[in-house]
């Protein structure tokens, strides 16, 4: 069963580069470095039989390159996610037409405002995906 670490122990950063992890039962210590190395995050946890330690190096070129193709994928997903909530209100709206509950006008008017909604919205992800990726590649 997966459980966040947060509600297994405490994470503290005690400088830029490192996080430590210091569960409130040892016996999860193993679990969390087994969960660490294959959540493949690029980076060896070290288990001093009381805390784990995640040191992240400094990110180099390439490095960068690949977190900004993540941000991008994870980008679309919210775009499509966005584009599905879209759809989902379109289907209801034309049952409300359909079923005689709202008028043609009314079912424009509702098809136009999530339009823009979705537009609206899609926007915001691409401006959040700019500036991270800005963010990412500034040395």
């Amino acid at each position: 069963m997966e459980t966040p670490i947060t509600q297994v122990g405490s994470v503290s950063s005690p400088d830029a580069r490192t996080l430590v992890i210091q569960p409130w039962d040892t016996s999860l210590l193993k679990p969390m470095e087994k969960a660490i190395q294959v959540s493949d995050l690029g980076i060896n946890p070290q288990n001093d039989g009381r805390v784990i330690r995640l040191v992240f190096p400094p990110l180099n070129e390439e490095r960068r390159r690949e977190l900004t193709r993540q941000v991008k994928n994870l980008s679309e997903g919210g775009k499509v996610a966005v584009r599905n909530v879209r759809r989902d209100a379109m289907d209801y709206v034309k049952k409300l037409k359909k079923n005689s509950e709202i008028t043609e006008d009314d079912q424009k008017k509702a098809e136009k405002d999530l339009q823009e909604l979705t537009d609206k919205y899609i926007k915001k992800v691409d401006e959040v995906c700019a500036a991270k990726e800005n963010e990412l590649m500034e040395l």
